[in-house]
Parts: C-alpha cells; sequence; structure tokens
C-alpha cells in the first residue's frame, strides 16, 4: 500500500471533515447496511462469541445485541478518521472524563501509573487523555505489518499528545523514566488474545475459560505502579463518559495474577451493562483449554472484591 495508501487515507479524512460528525454518522449508517446484511463480516464469529457468553438471553436478544455492536462499529470507523482533523475542543469533549482528578493524584506525587483498557466504546478516542494531565501518557502499540496503516495510526493515536511506544520497548522506557522520577501514565489494552506460546493463566470470563495477556500486571508489578482501570459508557453517538477505578496503590504488594483478575472482573462489568460496545467480532476464545486438574481463577462478584482489593 505504501505511500499511496497513507495519503489515501489523508484524503478521505480531509473529506470526512468537510461535513460536521453527525453527517458522517449518514456513512456510517450505509456502512452498517454493507457489513451486517451483504458482506456479512465475521457474523458467525459474532453470533458465537454471543450465545457463549450469553446463554440464557433469547436469540431475538443476541440479534439485538450483534446488530447494535455492528452499528457501533461502524460508528467507531468514520470517529476514528474524524480525530486526524478533530479541533482541541472537539479533543476536550470526545471523551469526557468524570474524575481525572484520582489519576493526577498520584501522578503529582510523582507516581508511575499502569491503566487497564478494553476494547469497549471507541477506545481510540481515549487518545485525547493528555489535554487532562501535564505529565507524560504513553499508549502501547503492536507493530503493523503495513507501514502506511502503521504510520496513519500513529499520527492519529499522538494528535493529542499521546507517546506511542511499541510493546516490546515500553519497559524499557517506563524503567528509565522511574530512575528518572519522572511520573507517567501508560494505558495497555489487555483483552486481547495471548500467543499459543503464552498460555500461562486463565480465567472465567464473560461464561467461558479465557486466557489472559500478562504483560501490564508483570511491568506494575516490577515497577510497583499505580493500578488503573478505565471504564467507559456511550451516552450517544460521538459522546463517551469515562471514570478511572482504582485496582491498587501498590501493584508489588498484589499476588501474581491479582491484578489482572480484578481487571477482568470489572471488565466484565463493563460488557454486560453495555454489551453492545465491546469488540465481539475478535476471535477471543480460538484457543481451549487443556483440563490437568488446575484451578481457573473464577471472575469475582463485586462484594468479593471489594473486601479483597479495595
Amino acid at each position: 500500500m505504501g505511500k499511496t495508501g497513507y495519503y489515501l487515507l489523508k484524503a478521505i479524512t480531509w473529506i470526512i471533515h468537510l461535513f460536521p460528525l453527525r453527517v458522517s454518522y449518514l456513512v456510517s449508517d450505509l456502512f452498517y447496511i454493507f457489513i451486517y446484511y451483504i458482506f456479512r463480516y465475521r457474523r458467525t464469529v459474532v453470533d458465537e462469541n454471543l450465545a457463549n457468553s450469553f446463554p440464557k438471553k433469547k436469540q431475538n436478544e443476541r440479534t439485538r445485541i450483534a446488530k447494535k455492536y455492528y452499528k457501533n462499529i461502524c460508528d467507531i470507523f468514520v470517529e476514528t478518521l474524524y480525530l486526524d482533523r478533530m479541533t482541541l475542543s472537539e479533543g476536550k469533549n470526545c471523551a469526557k472524563y468524570l474524575n481525572p482528578e484520582l489519576l493526577n493524584f498520584y501522578l503529582d506525587q510523582g507516581r508511575q501509573v499502569v491503566t487497564y483498557v478494553g476494547h469497549c466504546n471507541n477506545w481510540e478516542w481515549y487518545c485525547n487523555l493528555p489535554l487532562f494531565t501535564n505529565e507524560k501518557c504513553y499508549g502501547v502499540y503492536k507493530i503493523l505489518t503495513n507501514k502506511a496503516f502503521e504510520r496513519f495510526f500513529l499520527n492519529l493515536r499522538s494528535r493529542f499528545g499521546l507517546i506511542l511506544v511499541e510493546r516490546a520497548a515500553i519497559f524499557r522506557q517506563l524503567v528509565s523514566d522511574h530512575q528518572k522520577g519522572i511520573p507517567s501514565f501508560s494505558s495497555f489494552i489487555f483483552d486481547q488474545t495471548p500467543r499459543a506460546t503464552e498460555l500461562h493463566h486463565w480465567v472465567r470470563f464473560l461464561n467461558q475459560d479465557t486466557p489472559v495477556v500478562l504483560g501490564a500486571e508483570k511491568i506494575a508489578q516490577k515497577l510497583d505502579t499505580v493500578v488503573l482501570f478505565l471504564n467507559s459508557r456511550k451516552i450517544k453517538r460521538g459522546s463517551y463518559e469515562v471514570t478511572f477505578k482504582l485496582v491498587t496503590e501498590h501493584a508489588r504488594a498484589c499476588p501474581k495474577f491479582e491484578v489482572t483478575d480484578k481487571c477482568m472482573m470489572l471488565l466484565e462489568q463493563q460488557i454486560k451493562a453495555q454489551p453492545e460496545y465491546w469488540l465481539w467480532s475478535h476471535r477471543r476464545w480460538k484457543h481451549k483449554r487443556e483440563i490437568k486438574g488446575e484451578n481457573i481463577t473464577p471472575v469475582h462478584s463485586p462484594e468479593q472484591l471489594e473486601m479483597s482489593a479495595f
């Protein structure tokens, strides 16, 4: 795709921004018809994931969730492209942080903060967080094979001051900041599927045995960071509310896997509150667990979490 693809994407974003965002949602509505009804993009994956996650829901309920999910994915597409030319004023309002003082409280103490983020609502818009703090904000990303797409998305996500660091380099960066006494915020998308060689811990999540990614927890414990969970809620098209939830003030004091387990519980709560806004087309459960007598960590109830964590 090369330079041609990059400038093509830039041209599309320029055209989209000629009109108000509400007009772009007409494009989103058109995309929905093609993706859901004509191309049937990953319909089998979405239907299977929903059926396994919500076996007690009737088929018509799951179908309603699926349709809303595809509409949201199309909204995310146009919203993300709109981000490329979003104004500073629009950037401050696209995702509203209800308690940024919690994050800034720890940053003002010189602490490093690791935040767990799920693929809920429009996670791309959370790159506006640097507008609400004065300290370094890192976004961890995976290198893309298509360099045109990578260049485009790096420019997009860094628009409001987010510093993008490749996941293989983030630990070195945070160690360097720690040694210099520099406070920082780092966001980790943590609900991906681990590699087949990294299936070291499983939880019971959305009614299924689920392997989890442990990279963020390992970094948080080694550096004894504060850990927050980013909880988001879609209010309407183009409007999201974000709340930080404290997981622990000292990750090193937590038993192995506890931080990840708590964040998986919080993510499950968030998904159940608005199931249509999670990434259901992802093959999250492609790895099947071989039972060898070991225990699976359950996703705790809110009451259990309060007793053991907060």
